[in-house]
């Protein structure tokens, strides 16, 4: 259990670091009020009217008429701009910070591990063998 929220918790943040760095352009084309094509990769695509605008305007230039055709279409382009700025490596530290970081992460994990209350030293301590009884050779009894 314990094992598989550090994989969710890992994935989740590796995902969160790509998000942030990720930057991506959409690139739309509006014919008047509607959209006729949008694009992740490339430019979009045209729907054709800028050629007729176009050929309008050089039929006037013939006869020498002044007529401002505008065209109906419109490009946007929609960009978002990721992160750049990310946090310098480890090794970018002073020995010093290095030092007091490895220290305070060492103690910390050693705050939450369980030590064993029931230890008892002498446990597997086998009494010498008695050759003789040094109470009865002695007469000293306890009473």
């Amino acid at each position: 259990m314990k094992q598989g929220f550090h994989n969710v918790i890992s994935l989740f943040m590796a995902v969160l670091v790509l998000a942030s760095t990720l930057s991506f352009t959409v690139d739309m084309h509006y014919c008047g009020d509607h959209l006729v094509d949008f694009s992740l990769v490339k430019s979009s695509k045209t729907c054709g009217m800028e050629a007729i605008t176009e050929t309008k305007a050089q039929k006037t230039d013939v006869c020498n008429t002044e007529i401002n055709v505008e065209s109906c279409c419109s490009d946007k382009q929609f960009a978002v701009k990721g992160q750049d700025d990310l946090k310098a490596s480890f090794g970018d530290f002073h020995i010093n910070q290095q030092i007091f970081i490895a220290s305070f992460v060492y103690s910390y994990i050693k705050l939450f591990e369980d030590e064993a209350t029931d230890f008892i030293p002498f446990q597997t301590y086998r009494s010498p063998h008695l050759t003789r009884d040094v109470q009865l050779l002695h007469q000293s009894f306890l009473i």
